[in-house]
């Protein structure tokens, strides 16, 4: 029979590279809490409407990609595919609007979407994202994007380049569509099928078609940002003022548009180098009818998601792994020095120190090579004479031969004291 295996697309994360999802999350955390941000954790399952109201029903995402299923009781629901939906969601049934007028909050966590597997694109893959509700004005994109920016390069990727467009709003799209699809007719002959069909349901998106043919046509049509009404120009005008002072650079890319139904006026992307044609790390953009849509009052937002799988590839490939606190390991030789090692690792771990020991027991001999192995920075060797003198042997394994701190005994009411001394003298 043949063995059961990962589900494809999804993945196992051992230990190894559990060091570096936790110092990833834990630095991500650390910034958005410093712009004031709180943690927002929502169920990975929902009802199916909430995707296909507010992503919108034409999008790849809900047509091809969801992972969607009848309960028991006969009710659709979904695996979250993005978050964004799952906050307003949240948003709108706590009643935010009341008791938190300006919500900033961010969220962590897996997403579903069945897409081909390929290298930084999984089936079940991380998101972090921050949403800001309850705000109109420009400041609130620019503290979006600065977070953004910020968050990513908390992680060591500085060479990022940001994309900034504007989709303008309800008053002036529609005659830009409307321009847009007359551009495409003419086109009509050099479209995928794909293309053809967005022309009569989301033209917008022939604009992101990744297609040669399609991307040709793309470059020739109108923009939108000369489309712009009064108040989504001055709004973008502003965006763009505010990231100027503080000096973070962007590119006006005319033909980004998003892949989600609910933008509008300012989208933005940050892309990094060496990630191929799948380069966006991190995007967004503003919301403003999102909440309307699923039935709570009319509150403006804005907001963005990271791809944390596509980050940390990033990483792994050019940094050494997260460091973590030196380990501990000891050593006995006899049923009572293993009980009095079990009764000092309890204190060890109480006082916050890494510790272990080998739990088969084996060979004095077997124990140090497994101390060694798991790349122990002390050694304690407990054994009769140390249990007689109420001591135990500390053997520094990164010390000289010749050094004093190679080898030496420590009381046992002084070992913890001793030990986290040292402990915080290597990690500083």
């Amino acid at each position: 029979m043949e063995g059961i295996r990962v589900i494809r697309g999804m993945r196992d994360i051992l230990p190894a590279q559990s060091i570096w999802w936790r110092w990833m999350e834990g630095r991500l955390a650390e910034v958005c809490e410093r712009f004031g941000y709180g943690e927002l954790r929502t169920p990975l399952l929902e009802q199916t409407a909430l995707f296909s109201r507010s992503i919108g029903e034409q999008t790849d995402i809900v047509e091809k990609e969801m992972y969607t299923f009848e309960d028991r009781d006969g009710s659709m629901l979904t695996l979250r595919p993005e978050g964004t939906a799952s906050a307003v969601r949240a948003y709108i049934e706590h009643n935010m609007a009341r008791a938190e007028p300006v919500s900033r909050w961010y969220y962590m966590g897996p997403m579903f979407r069945h897409e081909r597997p390929q290298k930084g694109r999984y089936r079940q893959f991380s998101q972090m994202g921050a949403e800001l509700l309850g705000v109109a004005g420009p400041a609130a994109d620019v503290e979006l994007i600065e977070l953004m920016v910020e968050s990513v390069a908390a992680l060591g990727l500085t060479q990022t380049t940001l994309e900034l467009n504007s989709l303008g709003c309800t008053a002036c799209r529609p005659a830009y569509r409307d321009g847009l699809v007359t551009y495409l007719k003419q086109h009509d002959e050099r479209l995928c099928e794909d293309c053809k069909r967005r022309m009569q349901q989301n033209p917008l998106r022939v604009l992101d078609c990744k297609q040669e043919a399609c991307n040709k046509v793309a470059e020739g049509a109108p923009r939108m940002i000369d489309a712009l009404c009064d108040d989504c120009a001055q709004h973008f005008f502003a965006v763009r003022g505010g990231l100027d002072g503080l000096k973070i650079p962007y590119h006006i890319n005319h033909r980004m548009v998003r892949g989600l139904d609910y933008y509008g006026r300012t989208t933005f992307e940050l892309l990094a180098e060496g990630l191929g044609s799948q380069n966006a790390v991190a995007a967004g953009g503003r919301y403003d009818g999102l909440v309307e849509t699923l039935g709570g009052p009319k509150v403006p937002a804005v907001g963005f998601a990271a791809g944390l799988d596509r980050i940390l590839l990033k990483l792994t490939e050019s940094a050494e792994a997260p460091s973590q606190a030196p380990l501990i390991f000891i050593v006995s030789r006899g049923e009572a020095a293993w009980t009095k090692a079990l009764q000092l690792m309890q204190g060890m771990r109480r006082a916050g120190l890494r510790v272990m020991s080998d739990v088969r027991q084996g060979s004095f001999k077997a124990q140090m090579k497994r101390a060694d192995k798991d790349g122990a920075r002390w050694v304690l060797l407990l054994a009769e004479d140390e249990l007689k003198q109420g001591v135990v042997t500390v053997k520094d394994m990164q010390a000289g031969a010749d050094s004093q701190d190679k080898q030496q005994q420590i009381a046992e009411d002084q070992l913890v004291d001793w030990l986290k001394k040292k402990t915080e003298e290597v990690e500083k």
